[in-house]
């Protein structure tokens, strides 16, 4: 723009790109305020996505191994009889199926169904620590496809390589007993 002589420079904005593409200045990375204004950020934030591509893989290693250890000290506590073992078959005399499903439930604490369908009951604090675990990895799953989905070849590469590192590092090794029996759940770098 000139006005009178005098040219008055245009703020930079951020590109937002629907289509594959190779921008590195003002390209916005999930927020307006990751605007990227020069290559050596551009650098820096593609270093910083591929270090949360590392992350991301390093969680679900650790979710994995903090479920076995739960699950040691579970099968350690009911070998010890310290688990309460719950029946839900008994009921006192004279009370009826709608009864006791009125008296379970959420607020109660106390479970609806058979704890050989649903498995052991895990204590409270044990069940708030998987909980945070699958959050933090459920939140940079979604984040890492909100980078992915600035189309910017760059950028999904830093994601790809970052996944692969992580999971060459992390992944080092293997339950062969589990994968040739086909109960390993790997999701993969699926979002959820």
């Amino acid at each position: 723009m000139d006005f009178d002589g005098h040219e008055m420079p245009m703020p930079a904005r951020c590109k937002m790109n629907m289509l594959w593409n190779t921008d590195i200045i003002d390209t916005c990375i999930v927020f307006r305020s990751w605007h990227v204004t020069s290559k050596s950020f551009f650098i820096g934030s593609c270093i910083a996505i591929v270090l949360l591509g590392v992350f991301y893989e390093y969680l679900r290693v650790f979710q994995r191994k903090l479920d076995v250890h739960i699950a040691r000290s579970l099968q350690a506590a009911k070998g010890k009889g310290r688990l309460p073992l719950r029946d839900s078959g008994s009921r006192s005399r004279g009370s009826s199926p709608d009864d006791t499903f009125e008296e379970s439930g959420l607020l109660t604490g106390t479970r609806l169904l058979d704890a050989s369908l649903t498995g052991t009951p895990v204590p409270a604090a044990s069940r708030a620590l998987r909980a945070v675990v699958y959050g933090a990895i459920v939140f940079l799953s979604f984040f890492l496809m909100l980078v992915f989905m600035t189309y910017n070849a760059y950028l999904i590469a830093a994601v790809v390589v970052g996944a692969s590192f992580g999971h060459y590092v992390f992944g080092s090794t293997m339950n062969t007993d589990a994968v040739l029996g086909g109960t390993i759940g790997g999701k993969g770098m699926a979002c959820h």
